[in-house]
């Protein structure tokens, strides 16, 4: 058996990631990868990144990654409303900001997608981790969409299970031959009505491909406390509060 954690969308949320890693630690898993957007709305940008490679964990870029390490304009989005267009405007420009270069460039550096291949017994397992698609690192797949896109997915790149963040939700969604796509939710900025830390725990044995999603209290007082003195808008501690704040 082995046994592997992937998490993702930190948003500078130290707190909520060094829960995650201790639970992840406790359960003697070795092998852990992140999927991106270690940094914005949160104060901990730096932070999270030395943690992420100060333990040498593979990380992929997200697309608040590649915004800050190449200064890329922010653009409205039309499903924002003009409060949170504001407030992501001044997130993100406090990341830019802030973000060391040696950090920045770091982040540059960081591969689009990683493939793993695992063998168990006589069964080799491959495993497809994405930010938010295999095409692109700010497309939104929800639980919702057709089965035919992930599966789709999963046949392209010939993966018995994909996995990615980005949305903020999780899901677990199974197939034929025991195949999966699954979202592993986010560490530092859920969208989930809990708004708990969330990652993801495979376990592969010869048989099968086990996925569990794991949600974690944090000390939220702590993030809060981090964003409302830093020059984040307090609009993002309203939101992990689930202070009737609707981000999309």
């Amino acid at each position: 058996m082995i046994q592997i954690a992937v998490f993702s969308d930190v948003h500078g949320n130290l707190p909520a990631l060094e829960v995650v890693l201790k639970d992840i630690e406790q359960r003697g898993i070795s092998q852990k990868f992140c999927l991106g957007d270690l940094v914005d709305f949160a104060p901990w940008g730096n932070e999270v990144i030395e943690k992420i490679r100060s333990l040498n964990i593979p990380c992929l870029m997200g697309n608040h990654d590649e915004r800050i390490a190449f200064d890329i304009p922010v653009i409205p989005l039309s499903k924002h409303s003009e409060e949170e267009t504001n407030a992501r405007f001044i997130a993100i420009d406090h990341s830019k900001k802030h973000i060391t270069e040696f950090n920045k460039r770091f982040l540059s550096e960081l591969p689009f997608h990683l493939k793993l291949n695992y063998k168990t017994g006589k069964k080799h397992w491959n495993i497809q981790l994405v930010h938010s698609s295999l095409e692109s690192n700010d497309t939104y797949l929800y639980e919702s969409e057709n089965d035919e896109i992930f599966t789709s997915m999963l046949e392209s790149v010939d993966a018995d299970l994909i996995v990615m963040g980005h949305t903020h939700l999780s899901f677990q969604k199974q197939f034929e031959n025991n195949t999966w796509a699954v979202n592993c939710g986010s560490v530092g900025r859920s969208k989930e009505e809990n708004r708990l830390a969330s990652y993801l725990v495979v376990t592969l044995d010869e048989e099968k491909i086990t996925p569990e999603i794991v949600q974690l209290s944090y000390p939220l007082e702590e993030t809060l406390r981090g964003i409302e003195e830093s020059g984040i808008p307090d609009y993002y501690a309203s939101f992990l509060k689930n202070e009737n704040v609707l981000i999309l």
